[in-house]
């Protein structure tokens, strides 16, 4: 779904990220804060996310062409204090919501691309008790970005190059409910801003012979808003499924303006809203045991008109599975995860190919592409 890192937590990424509902241990601060009302006293929980992208383009004329192989891992911090005496728990947490990189060969039909995006919140929160069913909550994300974009700057001179670098800070806010009407029922809610980063810093141009330089750059990139909506069954204490609806608003992402030395190129982004539909289950056995599986079925929010080898989006199909133990005062849990984008064909996709461009390319986007990742991530959690 674009740019999105959706998983935040190994034992959430397990069973699908359908975790809004449960939301029970600190990873909640991301999935639905409401939940930190059902941890008492301090918990930590440390755990990182890696993974390794392999997007296939195949021409009109049947050349092949793989993104070069890479390993990105994200950071999950979380910290949690449940009061005794008060209906009051408190969190912060540290994340990586959207990013990761990619890079296609220089040989490739639309000529070199490469994108890589660190984003990175730190995100306080506040959840309060109102009822022994109802739990809310607040919390602010304080976040920073940085970008790097290059590509071949004039189709035909793959010596060319346009390279486009910036950063920028910017706030949001997010909101939690959790309701639990019934012992085996729960319900969670949760929204998140949208957030706007202007980024600011360099664009270079190499290799063309008449506007080569390094000036200032900029362009305005905006984030969208987030709504989860879950539902979790528990048949018995053992057992916990849960479905979570996850809607992103890419649709706020049309037009982008690439301020660079050479002049301003208007960039027609024109994303859609999309969702996630997820799907998990946990089983808990003897001695803290616990074992998940999940599964994703993730929208395309990238119409085929303004397609990019940047963000070869599709409909993608996740599934995963893990296990972890939870002891008196230690935790842990790990997952993999398996992604497949099935074939896309898009035909008609508009020039620039990619999404800043010096001369008119004459090489499209058109082609077929497929999708597939693997993913490993691992969580510890202390409770003291």
């Amino acid at each position: 779904m674009g740019i999105r890192i959706a998983d935040q937590d190994s034992a959430a990424t397990a069973r699908g990220n359908a975790f809004a509902a449960t939301a029970d241990n600190p990873s909640a601060i991301f999935y639905n804060p409401a939940g930190l009302t059902q941890l008492e006293g301090h918990h930590v929980r440390l755990g990182s996310y890696a993974i390794a992208l392999d997007s296939q383009f195949t021409s009109p004329g049947g050349v092949r062409f793989d993104t070069k192989s890479r390993v990105d891992a994200v950071p999950q911090l979380y910290y949690s204090y449940g009061m005794k005496d008060l209906p009051l728990a408190f969190g912060l947490g540290l994340y990586a919501p959207y990013g990761l990189a990619l890079e296609w060969p220089n040989n490739a039909e639309f000529g070199a691309v490469y994108g890589k995006m660190t984003y990175l919140r730190l995100s306080p929160v506040v959840a309060w008790q109102v009822h022994p069913t109802l739990s809310l909550a607040a919390g602010i994300g304080l976040d920073y970005g940085k970008t790097e974009i290059r590509q071949q700057a004039i189709t035909g001179a793959p010596g060319s190059m346009t390279r486009f670098t910036g950063d920028d800070t910017d706030a949001g806010f997010t909101l939690g409910l959790l309701w639990q009407p019934m012992k085996r029922h729960s319900f969670g809610v949760t929204y998140r801003s949208p957030t706007t980063m202007a980024f600011k810093g360099t664009g270079t141009t190499t290799g063309t012979g008449f506007i080569d330089g390094t000036g200032a750059a900029s362009a305005h990139f905006p984030f969208p808003r987030q709504v989860v909506v879950g539902y979790s069954f528990r048949p018995t204490q053992d057992w916990n499924l849960e479905f979570n609806a996850d809607w992103t608003d890419w649709s706020s992402l049309k037009m982008v303006g690439f301020q660079l030395p050479a002049g301003t190129v208007p960039v027609p982004f024109n994303w859609r809203a999309s969702w996630f539909y997820e799907f998990g289950v946990t089983r808990q056995f003897e001695g803290g045991w616990r074992a998940s599986a999940g599964y994703i079925f993730s929208e395309n929010s990238v119409p085929t008109a303004n397609f990019s080898p940047l963000v070869p989006d599709s409909d993608r199909h996740v599934f995963s599975f893990g296990f972890g133990r939870q002891k008196t005062r230690l935790t842990w849990d790990v997952a993999y995860q398996l992604g497949w984008g099935p074939s896309r064909n898009v035909s008609g996709s508009s020039p620039p190919a990619v999404p800043i461009f010096v001369g008119p390319p004459a090489a499209s986007a058109n082609g077929n592409y497929t999708f597939l990742s693997h993913a490993i991530t691992a969580s510890v959690g202390f409770r003291f």
